[in-house]
């Protein structure tokens, strides 16, 4: 570790794509990092703040819901300012400060700005990073999602309307691995060993020189690991520049214009409020066809199900649909079923509100 960061608090930085898997990892960190006090920040990447709700329930006695800040209005790229410095120095001012800080980023936030967010005077003397942590689906990606390959990106393209939007995730994708101090091919279970193997070298060829690839499963790594890199990264910006900062650069140097766009501008989410359940099994099963029909890229939140007396978590990405019961509804809360839906900005926010509504209540 660095002599000037001796008193300073670590953050973590867990970012990647939907449905990697970084709610999970960070569950699994809460329940087994010991007596360590640990604050988080999450940015969900929408109007409600699905993974906070989750990850208050972790039951850990150094991490309670006055330790977890949500940041709800945009992605953290777009609101340092207004947001992160702010909730930061939230963090900061209390009688006890943490011991570690975890921040998780939206799966469609580009890891840099953040990364760049800690050498403001507010942050830079009080706090360092870590490492960053790149999470990825080795099961998507075994399948020849996000490809690396162009020709391949533009046939699927031409196969599918629809998929116009992936070579913005694919860019995206690439930054969070550029920005990375650590890689986590996480559903690991999910993949053969040959394809696993092939995987972990590809993935190390995009990532920065000497940035480890580690396989896991269901999120489960030492929080050691994790927390442990002592990086000090927000000092070693010049190595982890992302597409825009290269592109503009390069279009600097031969005098080309350069025209700032946003890669959000791809995306749409929405919040629902539905009705209670009756079935769970009929409810997953039309869900499935409804992801299917809009195209939907990524679900996740809790129903209320007619004669349980427990919370219902439900989690999809594209057609793969993950749900349990987490917990008893507490005693003065109210039995209420919400979704965050993300797919991309063509899709008719009316129409899939409709679906929904009209598939939990039959």
């Amino acid at each position: 570790m660095q002599a000037n960061s001796l008193k300073k608090i670590p953050a973590t930085v867990i970012t990647g794509f939907l449905g990697a898997g970084k709610t999970t990892l960070i569950q699994h960190l809460l329940a087994n990092i010991g007596d360590k006090k640990i604050a988080l920040i999450i940015n969900e990447f929408g109007d409600l703040g699905i993974d906070g709700n989750l990850l208050a329930a972790c039951g850990n006695p150094n991490c309670t819901e006055d330790d977890i800040i949500e940041l709800t209005n945009g992605c953290i790229c777009c609101t340092v300012a207004d947001d992160f410095i702010p909730a930061i120095e939230k963090i900061l001012a209390r009688d006890v400060p943490p011991e570690h800080i975890i921040i998780e980023t939206s799966g469609l936030a580009l890891p840099q700005p953040l990364v760049a967010a800690f050498n403001w005077p507010e942050i830079k003397a009080k706090v360092t990073i870590s490492g960053v942590i790149t999470l990825a689906d080795a099961e998507a990606l075994a399948e020849g999602r996000f490809a690396h390959d162009e020709a391949e990106v533009e046939a699927q393209r031409q196969a599918d309307e629809s998929l116009d939007h992936i070579s913005s995730l694919h860019e995206l994708f690439e930054d969070q691995l550029i920005c990375a101090d650590m890689i986590l091919l996480n559903k690991a279970e999910l993949v053969n060993a040959e394809k696993l193997k092939d995987l972990t070298a590809e993935i190390t060829r995009e990532a920065r020189e000497g940035v480890p690839v580690v396989a896991i499963s269901r999120g489960i790594i030492d929080p050691n690991i994790i927390l442990g890199l002592d990086m000090n990264a927000e000092n070693d910006l010049a190595s982890r520049k992302s597409h825009h900062e290269l592109e503009h650069e390069a279009q600097h140097e031969s005098g080309a214009p350069h025209h700032h766009e946003h890669d959000h501008d791809d995306f749409k989410s929405i919040s629902i409020d539905l009705p209670t359940i009756s079935d769970v099994a009929q409810f997953e099963a039309g869900l499935a066809g409804l992801i299917s029909q809009n195209k939907i890229l990524r679900l996740k939140g809790f129903m209320a199900v007619k004669g349980k007396d427990m919370r219902y978590i439900i989690q999809a990405v594209g057609p793969r649909i993950e749900g349990y019961f987490d917990r008893m509804w507490g005693f003065d809360e109210q039995q209420q079923s919400r979704l965050v839906v993300i797919s991309d900005a063509k899709f008719n926010e009316v129409e899939v509100t409709e679906q929904l509504r009209q598939l939990a209540a039959h």
